[in-house]
């Protein structure tokens, strides 16, 4: 059974950082496209950084470029997302995520997301 497990989020201030895992079990994290997404109240849940099969390439929305960064460890078996310089609006509450299926390349292709953890809250004051 696969299951994805977020560390807890937590509260800093603008310009602060925080660092998300996400430990995976029932499956080896390099074997599927994994992601990071988040949601905040009242908005839809919105892709926010993508690793390929192995952690050769990444993809970022736009939002996110060049603040966040993801990475995995296939030792432990766990994804990160690494937050620099977080600002109010990345308050939300953030998912690890990955693709059923593991024939599936289009790592940066969000909607294809479909195996969610519980979730974790990050919220950001000015």
């Amino acid at each position: 059974q696969v299951q994805l497990v977020e560390s807890e989020g937590g509260s800093v201030q603008a310009g602060g950082s925080l660092r998300l895992s996400c430990a995976a079990s029932g499956y080896t994290v390099s074997s599927r496209c994994m992601a990071w997404f988040r949601q905040a109240p009242g908005k839809e849940r919105e892709g926010v950084a993508a690793i390929d099969h192995g952690g050769s390439s990444t993809y970022y929305a736009d939002s996110v470029k060049g603040r966040f960064t993801i990475s995995q460890d296939n030792a432990k078996n766990t994804l990160y997302l690494q937050m620099n310089s977080l600002k109010p609006e990345d308050t939300a509450m953030y998912y690890c995520s990955a693709v059923t299926d593991r024939t599936w390349l289009a790592c940066m292709a969000f909607w294809a997301y479909n195996i969610w953890g519980q979730g974790t809250q990050v919220t950001v004051s000015s």
